[in-house]
């Protein structure tokens, strides 16, 4: 039998995370069904359905189950039972799944874009083309990209002048832990890393133009296209 995901660094009295609680649904689902390693398990389509989720929550469920070594996501073919199934999944990720961190940043950064497009200096903007610049030079290299789209966000969040808002960027950007990286290598291609930059030209220019309504678009659009990517089948 396939045991539940460990949560022993969670405080005891919180909540669980949505997606654990469809995780340890999913290693419900397993052992009922029998379904032995090395089997497939059904379509993302059809577990959904099967367990009342969206398909966001399952996502994520799934990224947990495969950093716990429960199950294999090959793409293209599907979900599998790992080989060696029958240790308990150790999984010390306790903050907000990644689909929970997006929703929260369309809604707050996208103000935050708006309040920098009236106020910003001509050095914030700066030091908002210089993130871009930054991440076009290193697009190719993962480490040194995510550096640079850190930076562009918490510059648009210092060209505001409020440290509030800078401090609120920076934790939103933190909260991106395991199973946000582990998402991204599941859709990071040179296409989306393209779309990314011209997401980002698109704010910048906004925000330069001193164009609150149109940043706040900008910005809206960006978070929502990686949230549609990262949420196709």
């Amino acid at each position: 039998m396939i045991k539940k995901i460990s949560t022993s660094n969670e405080i005891a009295t919180s909540e669980p995370r949505l997606y654990r609680v469809v995780a340890d649904r999913i290693l419900s689902l397993i052992n009922d069904e029998k379904i032995k390693s090395g089997e497939r398990l059904p379509s993302e389509r059809d577990l959904a359905t099967k367990l009342s989720v969206s398909r966001a929550s399952l996502r994520e469920a799934i990224l947990a189950l495969e950093l716990g070594g429960v199950v294999e996501v090959r793409g293209g073919s599907g979900v599998y039972v790992s080989e060696k199934p029958d240790t308990a999944a150790d999984l010390p990720e306790v903050g907000p799944g990644p689909f929970e961190v997006l929703s929260a940043r369309r809604l707050i950064e996208s103000e935050i874009a708006a309040i920098a497009a009236r106020v910003a200096t001509d050095s914030a903007i700066d030091a908002i083309l210089k993130a871009v610049l930054e991440m076009e030079q290193h697009h190719a290299n993962y480490s040194s990209n995510e550096n640079a789209d850190r930076e562009f966000h918490l510059s648009i969040a210092r060209a505001t002048g409020n440290s509030a808002l800078v401090g609120t960027v920076e934790y939103l950007w933190n909260q991106r832990g395991r199973l946000w990286h582990r998402l991204k290598e599941h859709f990071q291609t040179e296409e989306l890393r393209q779309l990314t930059l011209t997401d980002h030209r698109n704010i910048l220019e906004a925000i330069a133009a001193h164009d609150p309504a149109a940043a706040r678009r900008a910005m809206r659009a960006h978070l929502e296209r990686v949230t549609r990517t990262f949420s196709r089948g």
